[in-house]
């Protein structure tokens, strides 16, 4: 069978800098009743979490798949997202305005801090193409940045064991071994988070992986996935299956709150495209790339072509034009983005 056009497809299409919104990628109904929260996760079967994770999982790889010109705000916007949740289930104080200036108006070469630093465990996972996160060289980089310090040996037994779980045919078991891999080598569960955003883009092809579990409260009930070393070997498998069934359905939930993060960001990014051909600035080209593939830009940024000065007056007016928003609410060192 033939299958015709999209008409609304095409509109946007003869649209220049339009977003192309697939209907596939639109939420329906039934998957955001079908998504357990904490809550309700108990009265749910294993096959219908997994059903759903799947879903969603499948329509976050139609978003992924598109390659928007904003897809790198994104991410990392997500990966700001998870380093808040980090901080908060660590019983720290620092929330996403507090972790934006930690790395943004930090000099060139100067310690970030401990904050800082985990933004930037999660902004890697965000940024660095997929096929290259779970390298030796990469894995000693995150876990530094996430406060470890393992030895050599310890970093080369943890690349092999992903390696092993990449090629497993299980996506299932591949999710809940990444954090039994983080776990045996005493790492916390945010290191689990991590490692099993990694595994699933590679798993998926996509050319960057997209930070899902780090923002999910309810990974760290259901993360500490040790099996039972007591008791009989249906309740041991009982035990996994139940914590399996609560890391699909936190990967479900984060993969419909990415997908609403797309949607927004979206429409944000076409009311910046929209307005960019008013600006007269010699570098706003350069300065609309850069709010397109970050979370933010400090206005002191520097950028070639552009004086102090003239990039202020251009954040300015993309604020009046609605095109940005201010986001850190102060009068000096100001922050902008989508």
């Amino acid at each position: 069978m033939i299958r015709r056009p999209r008409p609304s497809l095409a509109r946007h299409a003869a649209i220049p800098g339009a977003t192309l919104v697939d209907p596939v990628a639109t939420i329906p109904t039934w998957l955001r009743r079908a998504v357990p929260d904490a809550q309700s996760l108990a009265k749910k079967d294993f096959e219908d979490v997994a059903l759903a994770a799947g879903a969603a999982i499948c329509l976050l790889d139609q978003v992924v798949r598109r390659h928007e010109r904003w897809a790198g705000a994104w991410r990392q916007r997500l990966a700001l997202s998870a380093a808040a949740a980090t901080m908060k289930q660590a019983g720290r104080i620092e929330d996403e305005a507090a972790l934006r200036d930690a790395v943004l108006l930090t000099k060139a070469g100067d310690d970030v801090g401990p904050a800082g630093r985990l933004l930037l465990a999660w902004r890697r996972l965000a940024a660095r193409p997929a096929g290259d996160l779970l390298t030796a060289k990469s894995l000693a980089a995150v876990l530094g940045e996430f406060s470890y310090a393992p030895d050599e040996e310890v970093v080369n037994d943890l690349a092999d064991e992903l390696r092993q779980l990449g090629a497993c045919d299980g996506t299932v078991g591949m999710l809940t071994g990444a954090f039994i891999a983080a776990e045996r080598h005493a790492f916390d569960r945010t290191v689990g988070a991590w490692l099993a955003d990694a595994l699933l883009a590679q798993r998926l092809g996509w050319a960057h992986s997209v930070p899902l579990l780090g923002a999910e409260a309810a990974v760290g009930a259901s993360a500490r996935l040790r099996r039972p070393t007591t008791g009989s070997g249906a309740t041991s498998t009982e035990t996994h299956l139940e914590r399996a069934k609560g890391l699909l359905a936190a990967q479900a939930r984060a993969a419909l709150r990415a997908i609403d993060l797309s949607a927004e960001l979206g429409r944000r990014a076409d009311r910046l495209l929209a307005v960019a051909p008013k600006l007269r600035a010699k570098a706003a080209d350069a300065v609309v790339d850069k709010l397109l593939s970050d979370d933010a830009i400090v206005a002191s940024e520097k950028i070639a072509g552009m004086s102090d000065r003239g990039l202020r007056r251009l954040f300015d007016r993309l604020v009046e034009f609605g095109a940005v928003r201010e986001l850190s609410g102060r009068p000096t060192f100001r922050i902008y983005g989508l």
